[in-house]
């Protein structure tokens, strides 16, 4: 588990990225790299990965590809409006998943971004696009 933020900071994941098991492992401006080891509860009933696991990666890739914010500056939320995915190739247990996302345009309040998800062999086994909007801070 990373380490706490500072009080005056959030969390950079919420709990369900636990419960998925992906991490943010690259993060720069207009960019985001989330990547996950895939296990068997992953798998649909046909042994195969979840589609709603590979929405997820993407999912979260591109939100966190339109939120970066160097610090000292406050974290930028968003959440989604959008999301359109493709399902290219059949994951299997034991495979690492990298989803790698691209703001691609949008302005004050609302953001696009469009991702690719590649095996550890680099095969193109998903890709989607989001569209998101930018959360106020309370």
């Amino acid at each position: 588990m990373p380490d706490s933020p500072p009080p005056d900071r959030p969390p950079l994941h919420g709990p369900f990225a636990g419960v998925v098991g992906y991490e943010l492992s690259d993060w720069t401006e207009d960019r985001a790299v989330v990547t996950l080891q895939i296990d068997d509860r992953h798998m649909n009933r046909s042994g195969i990965l979840h589609g709603g696991v590979m929405a997820t990666l993407i999912d979260s890739a591109c939100g966190f590809a339109g939120c970066y914010r160097a610090p000292p500056q406050a974290k930028r939320r968003a959440m989604t409006l959008s999301l359109h995915s493709q399902f290219l190739g059949a994951v299997l247990p034991g495979a690492t998943l990298t989803a790698e996302a691209t703001k691609t345009g949008g302005g004050k309040q609302i953001f696009f971004s469009s991702c690719e998800v590649r095996d550890q062999d680099g095969n193109l086994v998903g890709r989607g696009d989001g569209t998101f909007r930018y959360r106020s801070e309370r």
